[in-house]
């Protein structure tokens, strides 16, 4: 089988992906691109990726490193760009969630891997996890039936990441918490629900705690640290979604998701703020009640970048695809829009 010559495009994320690539063998790490000499440099030597397989401009990258595929780890606002700069290179793509800072940007890089005729896949790596591929096989077996409402969230205490960089920049991230956090567990909800198509959204955000952290430690601060909303689907389901990076809240890390079904619901969640997992379902059987508990997935459940690769040497489309990628952007926009004007946003 032929072994995949994959190029990597930023060093900070991008150095997770590229021990993926790694460890599943299949992939050669033919190129490494980051806009910043000294970080490439020092990932390089961290990663033993050799001197002549680094480079500074994706576009000379494109050019010269003969690639299968590529993977897009950059700040959200290049997302788009360089995913077209690379169908038009030929190569397949994997991109960082989110998939964009738009649905109109998602939808055009949709509409060029279908024109390139190349895979493109969104790294929604919440859904590459045992436990996560456990209950999948629970729900397409149909123990909790039709799933009718759900939550989905992800909070933090004080979790800000990277205070005055571009996480906390709209310019270059797009949002905030929302963005960056509750995208995973929007996935991971629509994963379970089937991906139902979001019609009507509205929502809400804030900006209380993160604002007076950025003041005191002078650094730029331009998103929420907070959203909300309420996601209305055409088969009639409805989910909550919540993210922040800022709040009063319990626990450091609060990670859940709870599906309702017609026979049955689940939940998915975090454990004492850590990023171990518990997982339940909830069920009526012969007139009574009953709890079942995931102790341990046996399930083989490959990483993403393993899915990756086996979608382009299989030529099967990928899970986790460019048009999971625009439905949740619709969430993700709906929420923001909806909170600036205060009204429902509604997709036709």
């Amino acid at each position: 089988m032929k072994q995949l010559r994959v190029g990597v495009i930023g060093v900070g994320m991008g150095s997770g992906h590229i021990s993926g690539y790694q460890k599943d063998g299949r992939a050669e790490v033919a190129a490494v691109c980051d806009v910043n000499r000294e970080r490439l440099q020092a990932a390089a030597a961290r990663l033993n990726i050799p001197k002549d397989r680094l480079y500074t401009d994706a576009a000379k990258m494109f050019a010269e490193a003969d690639l299968d595929a590529v993977s897009i780890a950059v700040p959200n606002k290049f997302h788009a760009p360089l995913t077209l700069a690379a169908f038009k290179a030929g190569c397949h793509v994997l991109c960082e969630k989110p998939m964009a800072m738009t649905v109109k940007e998602a939808e055009a890089m949709l509409a060029a891997s279908k024109k390139a005729r190349k895979h493109l896949m969104i790294n929604f790596s919440y859904r590459f996890l045992d436990m996560s591929q456990a209950l999948k096989q629970q729900v397409a077996s149909g123990v909790i039936g039709d799933v009718y409402f759900g939550r989905t969230v992800w909070h933090r205490r004080r979790g800000v990441p990277g205070m005055g960089t571009w996480f906390t920049d709209k310019e270059l991230a797009g949002g905030g918490p929302l963005i960056d956090l509750g995208v995973h567990r929007v996935d991971l909800a629509m994963w379970l629900m089937g991906y139902p198509e979001p019609v009507a959204i509205s929502g809400s955000s804030y900006n209380v705690i993160a604002a007076q952290l950025a003041k005191r430690a002078k650094k730029n601060y331009t998103v929420e640290d907070l959203a909300c909303g309420l996601v209305k689907f055409a088969n009639g389901a409805t989910l909550i979604v919540e993210a922040s990076w800022a709040v009063n809240n319990a626990l450091n890390e609060e990670m859940i998701t709870t599906l309702y079904g017609t026979k049955g619901g689940l939940v998915q969640k975090n454990t004492g703020g850590t990023y171990q997992w518990t997982a339940e379902i909830y069920t009526e059987e012969g007139g009574n009640l009953y709890t079942k508990v995931l102790d341990t997935a046996l399930v083989s459940c490959p990483s993403a970048y393993s899915e990756f690769v086996s979608s382009v040497l299989e030529k099967r489309p990928p899970t986790a695809t460019g048009e999971d990628g625009v439905k949740v952007m619709k969430i993700l926009e709906g929420i923001y829009r909806s909170a600036a004007t205060g009204k429902e946003v509604v997709f036709r």
